[in-house]
């Protein structure tokens, strides 16, 4: 499945011990009596010492209270650990944001291949322009023993606190949506056609029920087997979306509607584009949008009327899907391959990484996406703020930036501009990725991270990824093909993390300068990376 390929992929402290003595503020009232009485006998004391030095009482400062400590952040990066003739346990490893050390490394299931966490690493958008900010508290992993584990986040975590819960016969799960009150696993099976979404419930996770895409609708033949590839939605959404394809057929996309409250399917499927592989929903819940690979373009759904978005057009609509192929830079669909999207929320931006025909160049798009807002109230009595339509703009594709060769990610830095987006570009996956430095060859390929400057649109670096700089020896010195980042905002510098599935250290990238900062050892085979907070 092109999901499993691509994503093959309130931290709890100790509390100190506390001191059987007095309270410190009683201790700190008696020395400033003490003070306070040596400073009334002082003009005496010094009648009594004559010439000597008079004496001067010291009061020392109580230092003031500092503001609440902050969430902890950190990686989280899980490894495969085994070959496929001899399968092991995969590596959980959490990373320190700080200061790029290893916290706790535990064991999870068998070659583990997809990770995500319940917050923190989503986006946090709305396609008002606003960002909220949320916390990763669990974590969850897809294994290749028909397994998938749940666990907490936190630095005290085992191995042994680590909850595995075993999927039935014939299970084929491909990706993980965890919402406030379920968790749902799109699970295309080993039956192509059979495929369905399992809602699991409980500590730990137990299957409740399977939810079977509804049927085709016209004019594809009712005959035609659909399978999910994906379950798009945000821990909050009141209904996520189950993106479906044919099976050997040329009709186009689905989606089934989940309504998060009741857990039941809508029975009328809406219509997207050829081949979807992926979708994203804004963090306000209000639009979801599905990524079409067979086509080149993007399907918008407005999530309050479970309906396609109507976009201000003319014709109304006429831009759903919005078409990412533009002349004269893209002349052909077929080449420009949408995989994966990411929100710049304060831009009103959706950012789309095009894999491109895996030899020349892929792409990212930038579509404007805004809805009308309080501050267009005033001009536009026509807008409603509990259900806003989409404003003038909606859909423009503003620019496509040539980025590397087969990029497969992208991610934005959730700064207070959404200054930048990092691209990492996979290079051709059947040659070994160049030195950095070194000419590429007709025997190597480039693997790269593209900087781009969305205010410009423009690449303004690219990061060939590092050969290891870690001192440990069991580290080969090899860069690899990136598949997995994760981007995250900080003070004075933000963070890009890199792993590959043919390295096993995972790459660490400054944000204020757009340079390697170091490498972090993994311990196995890099398979996925998540932020606890954006």
């Amino acid at each position: 499945m092109h999901l499993a390929a691509i994503e093959a992929k309130a931290t709890t402290q100790s509390r100190s011990h506390q001191n059987p003595v007095r309270p410190r503020t009683h201790v700190l009232r008696s020395k400033l009596s003490l003070a306070a009485i040596l400073a009334v006998l002082a003009p005496g004391l010094g009648l009594i010492t004559g010439c000597g030095n008079n004496y001067r009482p010291v009061v020392s400062a109580i230092n003031p209270v500092g503001p609440a400590a902050q969430p902890q952040k950190f990686a989280v990066a899980i490894s495969s650990t085994g070959t496929p003739a001899n399968p092991t346990p995969g590596l959980l490893t959490f990373v320190d944001f700080s200061g790029d050390t290893i916290l706790i490394t535990a064991n999870v299931g068998v070659d583990p291949y997809y990770l995500i966490l319940n917050g923190g690493n989503s986006t946090t958008s709305t396609t008002s322009g606003t960002t909220t900010a949320s916390n990763a508290s669990l974590g969850f992993t897809l294994n290749s023993d028909h397994t998938f584990t749940s666990f907490d986040i936190d630095t005290t975590l085992l191995t042994s606190q680590i909850l595995q819960t075993t999927l039935l016969p014939g299970a084929n799960p491909v990706a993980i949506l965890p919402t406030t009150l379920s968790t749902y696993v799109t699970d295309p099976t080993v039956n192509p056609g059979q495929g369905v979404i399992s809602q699991f419930t409980g500590t730990p996770l137990a299957l409740r029920q399977q939810l079977n895409p509804v049927p085709p609708i016209a004019p594809c033949p009712a005959s035609t087997p659909f399978t999910p590839v994906y379950t798009v939605g945000i821990p909050t959404a009141t209904r996520v979306y189950a993106i479906t394809k044919p099976v050997g057929s040329g009709c186009v996309g689905q989606v089934s509607t989940i309504e998060t409250s009741s857990n039941t399917i809508d029975p009328t499927a809406i219509p997207v584009g050829l081949n979807p592989v992926y979708g994203v929903m804004s963090g306000d819940g209000k639009r979801a949008f599905i990524l079409n690979q067979g086509d080149g373009t993007v399907s918008v759904i407005n999530v309050q009327t479970n309906a396609l978005d109507i976009v201000p057009t003319t014709p109304p609509g006429t831009t759903n899907p919005i078409a990412l192929c533009i002349a004269p830079a893209c002349t052909n669909p077929a080449t420009v391959n949408p995989l994966w999207a990411d929100f710049a929320p304060v831009r009103n931006e959706l950012l789309v990484a095009n894999a491109g025909d895996g030899v020349n160049p892929g792409s990212l798009s930038v579509i404007s996406i805004p809805l009308c807002s309080a501050t267009a109230q005033v001009g536009n009595p026509n807008c409603d703020l509990t259900n806003p339509v989409d404003a003038i703009g909606f859909g423009t594709v503003v620019a496509t930036v040539p980025v590397g060769v087969n990029p497969v990610m992208v991610g934005v830095l959730q700064d207070t501009g959404n200054s930048r987006a990092y691209v990492i570009n996979s290079g051709n996956p059947n040659l070994p990725c160049a030195a950095p430095g070194a000419a590429v060859t007709a025997t190597t390929t480039t693997c790269s991270v593209s900087v781009i400057n969305l205010s410009t649109n423009t690449v303004t670096a690219t990061i060939p990824l590092p050969l290891s700089i870690s001192t440990n020896a069991s580290t080969p010195a090899k860069n690899g093909h990136p598949n997995y980042i994760a981007v995250t905002s900080g003070t004075p510098t933000g963070k890009v993390y890199v792993v590959s599935p043919d390295s096993n250290f995972m790459t660490v990238i400054r944000t204020d300068i757009d340079t390697i900062d170091t490498t972090v050892a993994l311990q196995g085979a890099g398979v996925a990376v998540r932020i606890t907070q954006p």
